[in-house]
């Protein structure tokens, strides 16, 4: 008996040094990543909710309080433009997007030959420079010389060549094609995770039970992948919500600005760009307007999906 309790405290005594062993290398390993993520997203948070209240050019600043933000209400029908845009662009790139992932990885997921080779190749576009992606847009829906243009006129589908980025609805496709063509990789990837951990035996007993493939989609991949689902269109939601890199390469909110979407408008004020003057106090204010606007409808799409997910 002596024995047995003399040892359960040095035993206790070493499971505790162990453990504070363990979570010391812990927060080593994650100091990094939790220094950089302060620095360079609560940082900035600060200075914006600091600035929204100033005029500020980067040289001199004065207290202006409100008058920012009854200049974006007010006075900027331009903003709210680009907000619209924005909402039309991302809308109509998810209804592509989205069903395009879903249905490549179920096809993938199958045990065909070649899979693993259209998956690596599918895949690819998510990890190319927006740089390359715009260049290749751009060159493909070239007004003269375009790959696009050619291939239209020798099918016999237009008789002249089309200035795809001389409209506006036309620089729009464009732009929404090449983000469709630059995320679903991504997103296809994320549904073919969900797909593979869905169990082979309900499958095998719906063959058993002589039900079609199309039944078997929609009673048990789709509501076993439902979580996963839900994550992924929230994720491309904001995603498109925040898109500002492919508009900024190929069409710069050309022409006259009507392809401008929300955050490109913000980062020209910010950056002063296009003759704009610097206004940092301005953009600080629409930032976080366009910040609250984000967390709107992620709220809404998460009291949405709760209330199907409690239905069902």
């Amino acid at each position: 008996m002596n024995a047995g309790n003399s040892a359960s405290p040095v035993a206790g005594k070493k499971k505790k040094n162990r453990f504070s062993s363990d979570s010391r290398q812990a927060v080593i390993m994650l100091a990094p990543m939790l220094v950089g993520f302060a620095l360079f997203t609560y940082v900035p948070i600060f200075y914006i909710l600091r600035y929204c209240m100033f005029y500020y050019n980067g040289f001199k600043s004065s207290f202006t309080g409100l008058d920012n933000f009854v200049r974006v209400f007010t006075r900027d029908p331009k903003f709210w433009m680009s907000i619209v845009n924005t909402f039309i662009l991302s809308g109509c790139k998810l209804l592509i997007e989205i069903p395009l992932a879903l249905m490549l990885a179920v096809l993938l997921n199958k045990a065909l030959k070649g899979t693993n080779f259209f998956r690596v190749t599918l895949f690819l576009p998510a990890i190319m420079s927006t740089a390359i992606i715009g260049l290749i847009f751009s060159l493909m829906f070239a007004a003269y010389q375009g790959v696009i243009n050619n291939i239209l006129m020798q099918v016999g589908l237009i008789n002249a060549p089309i200035n795809w980025f001389g409209e506006k609805w036309t620089a729009m496709s464009v732009i929404g094609i090449a983000s469709v063509w630059n995320y679903f990789g991504i997103n296809m990837i994320f549904f073919l995770m969900a797909l593979q951990s869905v169990p082979k035996d309900l499958y095998e007993c719906a063959d058993i039970d002589g039900i079609t493939p199309m039944r078997k989609f929609f009673s048990i991949t789709l509501p076993m992948i439902g979580p996963i689902f839900q994550v992924v269109l929230l994720m491309a939601i904001v995603g498109s919500l925040k898109v500002s890199d492919l508009v900024l390469v190929l069409t710069n909110g050309q022409p006259g600005g009507s392809t401008e979407v929300v955050m490109t408008y913000v980062f020209k004020s910010f950056f002063g760009r296009d003759n704009r003057s610097v206004e940092i106090g301005y953009a600080s204010a629409m930032s976080i307007i366009t910040g609250i606007i984000l967390a709107i409808v992620s709220y809404i799409y998460m009291r949405m999906t709760r209330k199907m997910n409690e239905n069902t």
